[in-house]
């Protein structure tokens, strides 16, 4: 197996703040396996990028499982329930920002 080298992932940060926090990714797993959630925050058009995002995941990895997940409002964080919830049932989430 060969193993590649990525380029740094620079983070920008959207707020403004003069001192902006340093921010590490964390650590990739070599594999994905069990289930990963897609999160839609309810923004316009968010169903559409999660809806290709899952046709290609189910492509790539046919061994994994798929759950999807909306919050009520983009407004506000996702209740306390829904997040318990995924966290119960997903090894990984992808949260989907679209307009």
């Amino acid at each position: 197996m060969t193993t590649q080298t990525r380029p740094p992932t620079v983070i920008l940060d959207p707020t403004d703040e003069r001192e902006p926090i340093r921010r590490e990714l964390a650590t990739r797993p070599e594999h994905v396996s069990g289930t990963i959630g897609l999160l839609d925050i309810s923004k316009p058009r968010g169903n559409v990028l999660l809806d290709r995002l899952e046709v290609r995941i189910r492509e790539r990895m046919p061994n994994v499982d798929v759950r999807r997940y909306r919050k009520p409002t983009f407004a506000k964080p996702a209740p306390e329930d829904l997040r318990q919830r995924i966290a119960q049932e997903c090894s990984f989430v992808i949260e989907a920002l679209a307009d």
